[in-house]
């Protein structure tokens, strides 16, 4: 059973299915193995083959049945998304949204084991660049629209898919779809993503815990730099600027922001109590129960896992300075990263960073950054993605979490639409290699993975 949850989402949680899941058919395993072989394929990491991929995928859509008007390629500068809409009967409330993206980070091949951009099945694992992030929600999203048009299911909402192609640097074609093409997602109701959340699988194979992730740090990067006139390095003076640049880097390593708490994190420390021991259990225990409580808040925060969660964070992260090493340097800049709490301005964290420094530093923000507040634990959702996930894994912990990274789904809460992180793929942390080498999926979880998105959608837009 969930253990430690409140009120009416405590009651959702415990909702447990009768019902097995699913299994998918060899027809549709088979849709969703060449939908993962081929987009693996494509070394989406360049715009040009993230357009080719997208031009490939509306092909299959179209030669699915969907109309030309539902099937929509938006080019933004060198890439492109792809949006698709399942028309449903409208009697079951406003669309529902569900994300993927189809770009990934570069691959070098003289540096993996096997070739990264194609699909080798090895020791129970997928392996390829993008076979966890995040082709595998992609392929197994597409798989699930394609099958479900196929055995003529007619949904109670609209179902709309967006497929960006660039989430892993600027994001460019999902803000463009929000403010240039907001029209296509009609009056969205929330979204669910693909590209975060998902189970643990503990050291027995068996699945330990499910993560719904419902809020998303905002990434912001600034530039700090001191200048100055400089001169000879024979004749040194006080005001140098490498010195007083390190000197604000030191008042900022000391500093940490208030701490702060949302529903999202006060039930995921709530949960994490019942698995945590000794003072860290305590601390947990004591923050859900008194948010804020500074004795917890102290403990907690010698765990960085736990410390980001309960607060901004600016560190750090690049140097330079000077331009010859005779002379007194006329400029000094470091690079700070922040991951700021879901709901605090960029321009408030900007500001901070300013008292801290001092005004003899300049500060400018590195390039526009979008900040959302989380998404509220809407029953729906939760009953939802507890009956999915307890259809395969009866009784698992679901817990609500708060990303310190970031996905596509910050931009949808931006624009005021609740997103939800609701992967399908159970996996082990040490078989995690996103962004790495040998990057893999378990290969039963992604077949799995169709019955968990069968199982969303029946439960938020099929009938009763």
């Amino acid at each position: 059973m969930i253990k430690a949850c409140v009120g009416a989402v405590c009651a959702l949680l415990l909702l447990a299915t009768n019902s097995a899941a699913q299994m998918p058919s060899e027809t549709e395993r088979a849709l969703a193995h060449a939908l993962l072989r081929d987009t693996v394929a494509m070394d989406t990491s360049t715009g040009r083959q993230t357009i080719v991929l997208a031009q490939t995928l509306a092909q299959r859509f179209l030669a699915a049945g969907f109309a030309e008007d539902d099937v929509r390629l938006l080019s933004v500068g060198d890439t492109a998304g792809l949006l698709v809409r399942y028309r449903g009967d409208g009697s079951g409330g406003r669309p529902i949204l569900f994300l993927a993206h189809m770009d990934v980070v570069p691959a070098l091949r003289s540096d993996w084991e096997r070739d990264p951009f194609a699909l080798v099945e090895e020791n129970g694992f997928f392996f390829g660049r993008g076979a966890l992030d995040n082709k595998a929600g992609l392929a197994q999203l597409a798989a699930t629209f394609l099958t479900l048009r196929a055995e003529g299911f007619t949904p109670t909402r609209d179902l709309i898919l967006w497929f960006s192609g660039d989430e892993e640097t600027s994001g460019a074609s999902t803000q463009a779809l929000l403010s240039q093409h907001r029209a296509l997602l009609g009056d969205a109701e929330f979204a669910l993503n693909s590209d975060a959340g998902g189970g643990g699988v503990g050291a027995q194979g068996r699945a330990t815990a499910y993560v719904l992730q419902t809020a998303e740090k905002t990434y912001a990067t600034f530039t700090l730099t001191v200048r100055n006139p400089g001169g000879h390095s024979s004749v040194p003076r006080a005001d140098n600027a490498i010195y007083e640049l390190s000197d604000a880097l030191a008042r900022l390593r000391g500093f940490q922001f208030p701490v702060m708490w949302n529903d999202t994190t006060i039930l995921a420390f709530r949960n994490a109590a019942s698995a945590a021991v000794g003072p860290e259990a305590q601390a947990l225990r004591r923050f859900a129960e008194r948010p804020g409580d500074r004795a917890a808040a102290r403990t907690l925060s010698l765990n960085p896992s736990y410390a980001t969660l309960l607060r901004t964070t600016c560190v750090a992260t690049m140097l330079s300075g000077g331009h010859a090493e005779n002379a007194l340097p006329q400029s000094a800049s470091a690079t700070v990263n922040c991951r700021i709490f879901p709901g605090v301005a960029v321009s408030d964290v900007q500001s901070e960073l300013q008292a801290i420094a001092g005004p003899g530093v300049s500060i400018a923000l590195t390039a526009p950054s979008n900040a959302s507040d989380a998404s509220p634990l809407r029953p729906d959702v939760m009953q939802a993605v507890t009956r999915a996930v307890h259809a395969a894994h009866p009784g698992l912990m679901i817990t609500p979490a708060m990303s310190a990274g970031a996905t596509d789904g910050v931009f949808f809460r931006a624009a005021g639409i609740p997103t939800y992180g609701v992967g399908a793929i159970y996996m082990r942390d040490e078989d995690d290699f996103a962004h790495g080498l040998n990057e893999r999926v378990p290969v039963e979880s992604y077949y799995q993975g169709l019955a968990h998105w069968r199982a969303l959608v029946s439960e938020l837009a099929g009938r009763r």
